[in-house]
């Protein structure tokens, strides 16, 4: 097959879909690779290197979308890039269609084979392509959000850690899944006062485990969460349903009863995110406020720090792309956790959270693949 990495246009995205060693695997199963000059830069991999992985370089995107079999992506398709997608093509990237009705527009107008790593599943119920930029996201929420509290930025001009005889600042994670844990984890390691907040009690006492005790968990009932809120310095939204818009569990009354100057860092808001005052922004201007409360709301963190995200990314990816080089859409049909991954195909929705979040109708994987 021959598989294509353009280089991503979204702002300040600095990942690649295919890192050199990456390129080396799909040569090595008897694919041809095309990569867009300068696709890799971003993470120090010039096009030399792409070269002595088995890479031929093109000269524009264009030529990549034109010449490909399966396009290998991170971010979601520009509207630029979804127009140059063709019929008979497998897109391979981050989709998260529910809140963005224009691009699913778009791709079904192009009839391509859209699969989404973050709705790929695995046998322990996970999202293995979804979760190790969940770890970067969580990790970042933390940094992100100490820099923005500092009251040059904004911020309340609190420290996480405190100092000796100066209480810690408060952090609260309003989700307690991959994201939330590793937030946690970094608030931890400052020093932070920090409760996680989740419905799962299992996972609660999971968590409590994990920290021994080194953290708060609370159940997230109205109650708990407007206390917990009113109370934090930063809050992180951590909360996912796999392929759907994210629930707005903090509502613009809400921060009415919040400290003037404290920081929401928004991780959900590549589904529309969970506060009900949040919309994406960009590492060019990432913050905004809004009635004294700063919201962080970047849509593609991992981008900040590539050469870290890109890898990771990548050792997720490689095994489902190269089934995907291998087989094609019979790679689909044969794996229940790459057909959760399907989004669209031939122009037919096949993700049962995207129809119910757009409203289109659903249709099976196995139908639309069969057709």
């Amino acid at each position: 097959m021959r598989v294509g990495c353009p280089k991503e246009i979204k702002n300040h995205e600095y990942r690649v879909g295919l890192t050199p060693a990456s390129v080396r695997e799909y040569v090595a199963h008897g694919h041809s690779v095309l990569v867009e000059t300068n696709a890799g830069a971003g993470i120090g991999a010039d096009d030399a290197a792409y070269v002595a992985a088995g890479a031929t370089i093109a000269a524009t995107a264009s030529d990549v979308f034109a010449n490909s079999d399966m396009i290998v992506k991170v971010k979601e398709p520009q509207p630029s890039e979804w127009a140059q997608l063709r019929d008979g093509q497998i897109l391979y990237t981050y989709l998260h269609l529910a809140p963005d009705p224009e691009q699913t527009k778009g791709l079904i107008a192009s009839g391509v084979t859209a699969v989404a790593y973050e709705t790929v599943t695995d046998e322990r119920g996970g999202l293995p392509l979804l979760a190790p930029m969940s770890e970067v996201a969580g990790r970042l929420s933390i940094q992100a959000g100490a820099f923005s509290l500092q009251k040059a930025n904004g911020g309340r001009g609190v420290l996480l850690g405190g100092v000796p005889g100066v209480l810690p600042g408060k952090v609260v994670v309003i989700g307690g899944g991959v994201v939330g844990l590793h937030a946690a984890r970094m608030a931890v390691g400052l020093g932070a006062d920090v409760t996680i907040l989740d419905r799962s009690l299992p996972r609660l006492r999971q968590l409590d485990d994990i920290f021994n005790g080194h953290v708060h968990t609370r159940f997230s009932s109205i109650d708990a969460l407007e206390s917990e809120v009113f109370q934090a310095d930063l809050v992180i939204g951590a909360v996912l349903i796999p392929g759907a818009a994210a629930p707005k569990l903090v509502t613009r009354k809400m921060l009415g009863g919040m400290k003037k100057g404290a920081v929401i860092v928004d991780v959900a808001i590549d589904q529309g995110g969970c506060f009900e005052t949040s919309h994406a922004t960009t590492h060019s201007e990432p913050t905004y406020e809004v009635d004294g409360i700063i919201h962080y709301c970047v849509a593609n963190m991992p981008g900040a720090v590539p050469v870290t995200s890109a890898h990771a990314l990548n050792n997720a990816t490689i095994g489902h792309g190269l089934a995907l080089a291998d087989k094609g859409v019979a790679a689909i049909l044969a794996d229940k956790h790459l057909r959760n991954g399907l989004n669209v195909h031939k122009g037919k929705i096949t993700n049962a959270a995207v129809a119910e979040a757009l409203g289109y109708e659903l249709h099976a994987p196995e139908s639309a693949l069969a057709a």
